[in-house]
């Protein structure tokens, strides 16, 4: 498993820009999908982007054009730039983490899905 410690959230003005950061700890050598989500209250937490473990990246309609998903070269940040975000981006981010029962060359890798707490991003309007 991994632990995930999301940063960088706050409060914007409209068409300002944000950057949140994901650290993981521990087996990051087998994270096959790692994303950001987020949620509003009342609302299910809805997928925002994800970065496969060969780089492949899938934005929501809604971000697309706006926000980019990227990830250090060790492998153990992952980070979300959003852009001329509007008050519609306002949510609690978090980052998630998935593996699968796998090989990773000789490293064995175990299933799991991991979330961070989360972090609170602010748009004024």
């Amino acid at each position: 498993q991994v632990h995930l410690l999301e940063s960088g959230g706050g409060l914007v003005q409209a068409g300002g820009s944000l950057r949140l950061s994901c650290k993981a700890t521990g087996d990051i050598l087998c994270i096959r999908n790692w994303g950001w989500y987020r949620q509003t209250p009342g609302e299910e937490r809805e997928l925002v982007a994800f970065i496969t473990m060969g780089g492949r990246t899938n934005y929501s309609d809604s971000v697309k054009g706006r926000f980019t998903i990227s990830r250090n070269n060790d492998g153990n940040t992952l980070y979300l730039q959003m852009d001329r975000l509007n008050p519609e981006d306002a949510a609690v981010y978090h980052c998630n983490a998935e593996s699968t029962d796998s090989y990773r060359g000789i490293h064995r890798c175990y299933k799991y899905d991991d979330w961070g707490q989360g972090t609170q991003v602010t748009v004024s309007s």
